[in-house]
């Protein structure tokens, strides 16, 4: 189960379930009459208005699929903020619930039960907080840095997830709507680096940015402009280029101008992996197929070939996704991209939630006869491909690529 400190639901705290007043919230726009002066009763939640959120637009098709917001758990600053109040300006009817930290939301984080909710809980729920801690931690994988994000969480529920592991039942988007501070933090963080001194594997002139570690920056723009504003931001700096994984097409962030400074890492595997374990992401070859329009539209597209899960008949499905890959990708995409391999890591309190809401996923994730203990760069302790298994995959990875994607450079395996 997960760890001891998320076991129970906690108290019952009063104030987590009270509502705030959003007509302090959403003042009325002005030159509109008041409920007063109309000679109305006071609007509830779907007839109130923000005064500094445009008007939102119609949710894509694919936002629809993924979000239907019922209710969203917000800190009041954030909830107050200019970036919080265009979120419950987007989703008008979902109801708004006082908390007082994100990380704290007993009846979500603490709530055994919700393991059954795990895919409805990510549609139907929202966090809004302000992210207290910036900082910058070095990487030096596919990023020099990685950034504060703007998000934790997802709404696509893949099974080997890491993100989860830390949040005990249950796993929707928490959104910091103090985007304008973390930018303000990358921005003299970039500036205190200066320029890159030599190439290296991130990267052969630019400071990378990892710029999405917890969540899925494409699902983000779904939801509020904090991706926008960050590609927005990076576009202006000459040494730094942000850079962030998904597994969610997301045409919007085609008319975002990112002129050269965001790589986006599509993450793809074999079709018939992604079918049991990528739950509401993307078809890969939905993923594979918008590189050349990513490109086209002013983005560095790479590749992450993950994760890499061992199984009978692994080797000939990789072999035919990288054929795949040859065979559709344009010569452009493939004249600058880049991959990096990532066996599976996968984690005891994830594998006990698995159970409980995608069991089937579990017989290819968990395998003991396979896998050894693991202290990850994070400090967790998860486990992995035992040493005896990892190295040869690994290396047959390498071998698969040179056949079939010569041109794909490999930026690392492990």
């Amino acid at each position: 189960m997960p760890p001891s400190h998320r076991a129970g639901p906690g108290p019952r705290l009063s104030r987590q379930e009270s509502l705030f007043p959003l007509g302090d919230l959403y003042p009325e726009t002005a030159g509109d009459p008041s409920p007063e002066t109309a000679g109305e009763p006071t609007p509830g939640p779907a007839r109130t208005r923000p005064d500094r959120a445009p008007a939102p637009a119609a949710p894509s098709p694919e936002a629809a699929r993924l979000l239907d917001v019922r209710e969203i758990h917000a800190e009041p600053a954030a909830a107050a903020s200019p970036r919080g109040r265009q979120i419950l300006a987007r989703f008008p009817h979902a109801r708004l619930i006082e908390v007082d930290s994100h990380w704290r939301v007993p009846h979500l984080h603490g709530n055994e039960g919700n393991v059954e909710r795990w895919v409805r809980v990510k549609t139907e729920t929202l966090v809004l907080g302000v992210r207290k801690t910036l900082t910058t931690r070095p990487n030096g994988r596919s990023a020099d840095w990685i950034a504060p994000g703007a998000s934790n969480g997802c709404a696509m529920a893949c099974a080997y997830c890491y993100v989860p592991r830390r949040k005990g039942y249950a796993n929707p988007i928490t959104v910091f709507t103090n985007i304008d501070a973390i930018i303000a933090h990358l921005g003299r963080h970039v500036a205190g680096q200066g320029v890159k001194p030599e190439p290296n594997q991130c990267d052969p002139s630019a400071w990378v940015y990892d710029v999405g570690e917890n969540g899925d920056c494409s699902v983000d723009a779904l939801i509020c402009d904090n991706t926008a504003d960050l590609i927005r931001a990076f576009r202006s700096w000459p040494t730094a280029k942000a850079s962030f994984a998904t597994k969610f097409v997301n045409r919007d962030l085609l008319g975002l101008d990112p002129r050269g400074r965001t790589r986006v890492r599509f993450s793809v595997m074999p079709p018939r992996d992604s079918r049991m374990l990528d739950i509401r992401c993307s078809p890969v070859a939905e993923r594979i197929a918008a590189a050349g329009d990513f490109l086209e539209a002013g983005y560095e597209v790479h590749f992450n070939l993950s994760p890499v899960v061992l199984r009978p008949g692994w080797e000939a499905d990789w072999g035919e996704l990288l054929r795949h890959l040859d065979d559709v990708l344009p010569p452009a995409v493939k004249a600058q991209a880049a991959a990096e391999v990532i066996l599976l890591t996968h984690n005891r309190e994830l594998h006990e939630v698995n159970l409980g809401w995608h069991p089937r996923a579990e017989d290819l994730l968990w395998r003991p006869d396979l896998q050894q203990a693991k202290r990850s760069q994070n400090g967790d302790t998860n486990v992995r491909y035992r040493t005896g298994v990892k190295g040869p995959a690994v290396q047959r990875l390498r071998e698969l690529i040179a056949a079939h994607a010569p041109w794909l450079t490999l930026r690392y395996a492990f």
